[in-house]
């Protein structure tokens, strides 16, 4: 009876975190939409960006509010990408991923907004290949502010604040710099531009939430993976090298994936090549 008492709790749990998410992914796709179009993302409420109608209730529910009007404007039949569903959908496994490593702490709250964060900057960066500084510069902010809090929960709050601004600050100068420099040795190199100003923005962003160690881990994963995803499509899909391809959202991946996995890949490169 426990056992079942236990798995339906685990379930209620999971399935009201995954709605929490969906329901974050509902206004991020409010902010990847309007914020590049400098339209307020408060006001008004949801509506067809054809008709203006404003959606109701049932109709914005996230995920099965697309479901139930199947992909079409309720008024004008316009149809609606499926990457609204799409973006709620995956913001709720996020969700639900967080929580499941992280579990019932502050650490799990900071998570889930800074993988907000790191998502709309990387959908707005693939759409239109800028980085608003709305957003880099609150989410960095929002990174300090977190470590902050980390510091004052601590069992020395004093000293525990101390370290975790240094920490946050440092990874958000280390960041910039880093990021500003390869952009200039880049340009040296290319005789162009090699990167925009918003990677390091972002980079600097990162940094305030993750420290410089996990700055550094999560920006060669990103590195890495922009590397493998460039060629590739340079190869299979014929794209030249003066096409550019968005930048943001692979230094996002490196971020999240440095979230699950990053203190145990720091630590198995320790023991292999330092011990």
């Amino acid at each position: 009876m426990d056992s079942f008492v236990y798995a339906v709790t685990n379930i209620l749990v999971g399935v009201f975190v995954f709605a929490v998410g969906a329901s974050v992914g509902s206004f991020l796709n409010v902010v990847i939409y309007r914020l590049p179009a400098g339209l307020s993302v408060l006001w008004p409420p949801s509506r067809c960006p054809k008709c203006l109608n404003r959606l109701k209730p049932y109709q914005n529910v996230p995920v099965f509010g697309w479901l139930w009007l199947k992909g079409r404007c309720h008024f004008c039949k316009t149809k609606i990408s499926s990457r609204y569903p799409l973006v709620e959908g995956f913001t709720g496994l996020i969700f639900l991923a967080v929580f499941w490593v992280f579990q019932f702490s502050p650490l799990t709250i900071g998570y889930w907004a800074f993988c907000s964060w790191l998502l709309a900057l990387s959908m707005i960066d693939f759409d239109t290949m800028t980085l608003p500084n709305q957003l880099t510069k609150s989410g960095l902010v929002a990174g300090i502010v977190f470590h902050l809090v980390l510091g004052l929960l601590s069992a020395n709050s004093s000293v525990g604040v101390a370290k975790h601004l240094m920490t946050s600050i440092g990874g958000a100068t280390l960041g910039i710099w880093l990021f500003d420099g390869i952009a200039v040795l880049g340009s040296i190199i290319f005789k162009k531009a090699a990167m925009g100003s918003g990677d390091a923005k972002l980079a600097a962003m990162m940094g305030a939430w993750l420290g410089w160690r996990y700055l550094l881990l999560a920006s060669f994963i990103g590195c890495f993976i922009g590397a493998v995803i460039g060629i590739g499509a340079i190869l299979l899909l014929g794209r030249t090298r003066d096409q550019k391809i968005p930048f943001g959202p692979f230094l996002a991946l490196g971020a999240v994936i440095t979230l699950f996995v990053g203190e145990n890949m720091l630590s198995g490169y320790m023991k292999l090549f330092l011990v």
